[in-house]
Order: C-alpha cells, then sequence, then structure tokens
C-alpha cells in the first residue's frame, strides 16, 4: 500500500490506474469500498423488486425479459461484490448477515413495484440512473479493475433501460395503460431525482471525486439523467415535474424539492412544501416498507442452507 497521499495523487495526475491495495492508499481503498458497497448492493435488492413487478407482464415473452433482466442485475452484483472480496471485505458478511436496514442503496427500491407499468417504468428511470452512475464510473475511475468490469454492466444497463423505454412507448399507445404508466412517473421521477444522493453543496464525502473514482458531482448526475429522461417522457406524451431553461442550459425541477412522500400512497405531499435534506436522511435511514421483505428474500436460501443438519 501506498504510504502517503502525495504519492497516490502523483500516480493519479500521472494518468496511471490503481490496481490494487499495493498501488493505493488506505483512505483510496476506504472511499472505494462504501462507492462499491452502494453499487453492489443496489444491483441486487433491484433483482427482488423488479421480479415482484414481472409477475404482472403481460404475456409470457415480455415475463421472460423481465427476468432476464433480472438475472443481469444479479451478475453486476457479483461483479461488485467479488471486487470488494479484493480490497479485503467479506461478501458473504454484507450479503447474508447484514440486517435490512444497514443495506446501502437508493430508498426507491423499497417503495414496491406492483404492476407492469411501474416495472417499464423503474427500468427507463432508475435503470437510466444507474446507467448515467456507471457510465460516468467507467469514463473516469482510476480503479483498473471496475474501469474493464463496467464494459460489460454499461452494454447490459443499456438494453434495460431501451426495455422501459420501448414499453412506455407501448402503453402510451393505449389511453388506459398510458394513464397508468403516468401515475407511476408522478411518483418514480421525483424518486430517481433523489437517487443521485445529497446536492453537493451538502455531500458529506469527497473522495469520489478527489480521488477520481467517478468524474461528475451529484448535481451533474442530476442534470445528466434528466437531460435523458425529460425528453423522453415529452416525446411520449407524459407529463414530468422538471423543464429545459433555455437561458442557462439547465434542467429546472418544477415541484418542490426534496420533498416528504408517502410511500403507503406513493404520492408526494407537493402542497406541504420542500423540507429540509435532514428530513430526506431520516426517510433513507428508515428504510421503506419492502427493505426487510427483499433482503429475507435474498438471506433465506444461506439461512436455510445454516439450518440444515450435518
Amino acid at each position: 500500500m501506498l504510504r502517503t497521499e502525495a504519492e497516490l495523487l502523483e500516480r493519479l495526475r500521472a494518468g496511471r490506474l490503481i490496481e490494487g491495495l499495493d498501488t493505493a492508499t488506505e483512505a483510496y481503498v476506504e472511499g472505494l469500498k462504501r462507492t462499491l458497497i452502494v453499487s453492489a448492493d443496489t444491483e441486487l435488492i433491484s433483482a427482488p423488486a423488479y421480479l415482484r413487478a414481472a409477475r404482472d407482464a403481460p404475456s409470457i415473452n415480455s415475463y421472460m425479459s423481465a427476468v432476464s433482466i433480472v438475472q443481469d442485475e444479479l451478475g453486476h452484483a457479483h461483479i461488485a461484490y467479488r471486487m470488494l472480496r479484493d480490497l479485503g471485505v467479506d461478501p458473504d458478511e454484507l450479503v447474508y448477515r447484514r440486517p435490512p436496514k444497514a443495506w446501502k442503496y437508493p430508498y426507491a427500491f423499497d417503495v414496491p413495484l406492483d404492476r407492469w407499468e411501474e416495472l417499464v417504468v423503474a427500468n427507463a428511470f432508475y435503470d437510466r440512473a444507474g446507467f448515467v452512475l456507471l457510465s460516468d464510473i467507467y469514463q473516469h475511475t482510476s480503479y483498473g479493475p471496475w474501469k474493464r468490469a463496467l464494459v460489460k454492466v454499461d452494454r447490459e444497463e443499456t438494453f434495460h433501460l431501451r426495455h422501459g423505454e420501448r414499453w412506455m412507448k407501448i402503453l402510451a399507445d393505449d389511453p388506459e395503460h398510458k394513464a397508468k404508466v403516468q401515475r407511476a412517473v408522478d411518483w418514480m421521477f421525483v424518486l430517481t431525482l433523489e437517487w443521485f444522493g445529497l446536492p453537493d453543496d451538502l455531500k458529506r464525502h469527497g473522495e469520489q471525486v478527489g480521488y477520481q473514482l467517478k468524474g461528475m458531482t451529484n448535481d451533474q448526475l442530476r442534470q445528466t439523467w434528466m437531460a435523458a429522461t425529460v425528453p423522453l417522457c415529452e416525446r411520449l406524451g407524459f407529463s414530468v415535474p422538471a423543464h429545459l431553461d433555455q437561458a442557462t442550459g439547465q434542467y429546472v425541477i418544477d415541484v418542490p424539492f426534496p420533498m416528504a412522500f408517502d410511500e403507503d400512497h406513493k404520492r408526494w405531499a407537493i402542497e406541504r412544501g420542500a423540507i429540509s435534506w435532514d428530513e430526506v436522511l431520516q426517510r433513507w435511514r428508515r428504510r421503506g416498507p419492502c427493505n426487510e421483505e427483499f433482503v429475507a428474500m435474498i438471506q433465506r436460501g444461506h439461512r436455510q442452507l445454516q439450518q440444515r443438519p450435518g
């Protein structure tokens, strides 16, 4: 392991990748672990979340497409947990023995996806968010093993979001289905805005950009996501609470942000106005209605094996 931050920064300035523990500092490794755990947990928890809604698929073919996406997400999670093992972290401890509230993934996955319309919006919105984040890491990360692994992940995430966009277009042609998609858009758009984390002026960990683990800030990533998602929805005839400010070239959120969220009714409390990010953090830490259910699904098989005699 490198002894000083100066050695690490000199290596980064020279454009050389970090290849393992022997070419990193302790602070770099800790920052990398935090980033990888969030990525791994997000990929893994999406599997039970998507599988739940896939049961509402309109045909066998569409169900199989959804299951294929679930399979991809499990593979992406395995890649990230495998890299964590190389950094001295025990993936079995993370996956099978952590309590549900200790998992590190976006709160959006704690809100159940109950219908096919919600699943395809999740593919278009959530997988686009994942694509934006991982594409930024692929392009800018200083950690060599992750850069190489993301070649495969990037291509598969593209398939996931295209699946969602294609189905949103299909459903937009039918008034009844279009109304159901719009209801999903109404609550999932703002949840995805939250996906990118605290605004830049409140960000608590600066090593992700400082150590070149990623290239863009949270607010820049949010803008990149809106730059693809808002035009998509406008093109398909769905309304979203954001618009492009032609003067600045930036997307503006048209509702109070952040807001209180009624997770039982999947509704934003617009009438209350904006709340503090501290209140949002409390909701994130409390986790949502499906947190325990989804983690239990992941851990169930391991626990059953542990309980078998002999």
